[in-house]
């Protein structure tokens, strides 16, 4: 079996989960993980689909022809599970909102060689002050040679510099 992770964008309407997973089933692939949103009127997400490594072609042909509908690329992903997989490291950011903060938190991450798994953002209003308030949800693989402690006082400094809260969920 071979892993293809999709990423598929396209202005959001009925039915377009239900067309990728039609050209799946229909060329033998199995859905196996997505993310799926719709952001400002456009459907963006990432699917990670298998299939037999003789159909890889096929589906990805098969693909193609929902271009007008999505704009849909394939990659060949990466299956394989290692003994030392690195630990998992998840933590909130919440504070007023202002440009760079992802820049801030994602170069903290990378400077500490850590690899952004899953995150989500959002900003919404501020209620009492009247502002905007930013709020983003990491986790982050943390290799073996890294120290959690390390990581958890690069954020706490990170924090005090750019003024948001940081919460660790380890």
């Amino acid at each position: 079996m071979t892993t293809l992770v999709l990423t598929v964008v396209g202005d959001d309407r009925q039915g377009l989960v239900a067309a990728v997973a039609d050209v799946v089933t229909a060329h033998g692939g199995n859905w196996e993980n997505s993310q799926l949103a719709e952001l400002g009127g456009a459907f963006a997400g990432i699917i990670e689909v298998s299939v037999a490594t003789g159909r890889v072609e096929e589906l990805r042909t098969a693909l193609t022809e929902l271009d007008g509908l999505l704009t849909i690329a394939t990659h060949t992903g990466d299956s394989s599970t290692d003994a030392a997989a690195p630990r998992s490291f998840a933590f909130r950011v919440l504070g007023n909102d202002h440009p760079g903060i992802v820049r801030e938190v994602s170069s903290t991450l990378s400077a500490h060689g850590l690899s952004i798994e899953r995150m989500t953002t959002e900003t919404r209003d501020a209620a009492m002050s009247g502002g905007r308030l930013f709020e983003a949800t990491i986790a982050a693989k943390v290799p073996a040679s890294v120290g959690i402690d390390e990581v958890r006082s690069a954020l706490e400094q990170l924090a005090a510099e750019i003024q948001v809260d940081v919460s660790l969920d380890e």
